[in-house]
C-alpha cells in the first residue's frame, strides 16, 4: 500500500538554508528550519517510523528537501537528477548513504526529474513535467520504474506551479487532496475521488498520508475542517520552510 510506511530518511539542515532556493525570494531562518525539522522528525516517529537522520551538507542550501534527489519503490532506490542548478550534485553526495540501506540502486542518465514532481499510487507512478523536470527526465525515470514493474503515466504540472505534488497530495488509495487549478486539469477525472483544497488554502494541497495518520500543514482552518472528518490528523508547523518552498512530503524518503 503507497501509504503504509516502516522507515524514513531525512537529513539535518544546513546553516546555508538562508539561500535556499525561493519562489517568494525569501529568507529562511536556519534556527526556525531546525525547530520545525525536528517537530518532523518527531511526527514520523509518532507515526510508527524508524527515522534515520543525515548529517547536513553545507554545500547544498536544499539539501534538507531529501525527496526531491531520490525515490524509492519496493526494494530499489532510484536516485535521481535535480534541475537546479544550485542542486546538482545532492544525488551524488546521497549516494553513499543510499547503497548502505538499499542492494539496489538505479540512477537516471538522461535530462532532469526531482522527486516533488513524483506521485506514486501502489505500483502506479504520475510524473509531473515541470520547470525542474522536463520530458527526458520523465522518460528515463518512467523506463527505470517500469523495468521494475510498476506503471507510469507522465502529466504536465500546471503553469505556475513548482512541483507536481506542491498541488495535489494522496489522501489514500483512491483519494487526491488537490487544488482547483489542479483538478482542472482534468488528469485524475474518472481515475480517482478528488477531494478539492478550498481556494484560499492551496498551499494546503502537500499533506503527508503515513500509516493511521495524516500529516498537514497549520495554518489552512478549512483544510484541517474537511479532511478531519475522515483522516487522523496531525497538525504540523511548516511556515518557515515553506519560505524555501517546501512541503511536508519532500523533507524526507520514506519506505
Amino acid at each position: 500500500m503507497s501509504v503504509r510506511f516502516k522507515n524514513a530518511l531525512v537529513r539535518k539542515p544546513s546553516k546555508s538554508i538562508s539561500t535556499a532556493l525561493s519562489s517568494l525570494g525569501a529568507k529562511a531562518s536556519y534556527n526556525n528550519v531546525c525547530s520545525e525539522h525536528t517537530v518532523y522528525i518527531n511526527a514520523l516517529r509518532d507515526c510508527g517510523l524508524d527515522v534515520k537522520v543525515l548529517n547536513e551538507l553545507e554545500n547544498f542550501p536544499d539539501s534538507v528537501f531529501l525527496e526531491d534527489p531520490a525515490i524509492i519503490y519496493q526494494d530499489t532506490c532510484i536516485l535521481l537528477k535535480p534541475g537546479a542548478k544550485s542542486r546538482f550534485g545532492e544525488s551524488e553526495a546521497l549516494e553513499v548513504d543510499i547503497k548502505s540501506l538499499f542492494e539496489k540502486v538505479l540512477y537516471i542518465k538522461d535530462g532532469s526529474v526531482e522527486g516533488g514532481d513524483v506521485l506514486k499510487i501502489n505500483d502506479h507512478f504520475i510524473i509531473g513535467t515541470s520547470d525542474r523536470t522536463n520530458i527526458k527526465g520523465a522518460n528515463d525515470l518512467a523506463q527505470n520504474l517500469r523495468s521494475l514493474g510498476a506503471s507510469v503515466e507522465i502529466s504536465k504540472t500546471p503553469e505556475g506551479v513548482l512541483h507536481f505534488k506542491s498541488d495535489c497530495s494522496l489522501l489514500d488509495e483512491e483519494t487526491i487532496f488537490a487544488t482547483k487549478k489542479m483538478k482542472n486539469t482534468g488528469f485524475f477525472d474518472k481515475k480517482f475521488r478528488i477531494i478539492q483544497v478550498p481556494d484560499e488554502e492551496a498551499l494546503a494541497a502537500n499533506t503527508l498520508r503515513i500509516n493511521d495518520f495524516l500529516l498537514i500543514p497549520e495554518g489552512f482552518p478549512k483544510s484541517l475542517n474537511v479532511l478531519s472528518k475522515n483522516y487522523r490528523v496531525k497538525v504540523l508547523k511548516v511556515d518557515e520552510v515553506a519560505k524555501v518552498d517546501a512541503g511536508l512530503s519532500c523533507m524526507s524518503l520514506r519506505w
